[in-house]
């Protein structure tokens, strides 16, 4: 099972590949590509902030968050 450091760092991951594929979906008109890159870069937020969440109640980063 992924730890949520794992999960974090997929979504960071997944925010990346979304922006440049929205990006590039800007750049040639391709208004499908730049919908898949917004999907892709939401989809990647929920997965890190699942991350953290997970990470919190499992104790994995004892560092308290503000």
């Amino acid at each position: 099972m992924a730890s949520g450091k794992e999960h974090q760092d997929e979504g960071k991951l997944d925010q990346v590949k979304g922006a440049v594929k929205e990006g590039f979906g800007a750049l040639t008109g391709d208004r499908s590509t730049e919908a898949e890159g917004k999907l892709d870069r939401a989809k990647g937020k929920l997965q890190e902030e699942y991350g953290k969440i997970k990470s919190d109640l499992t104790d994995e980063d004892p560092k308290p968050r503000p």
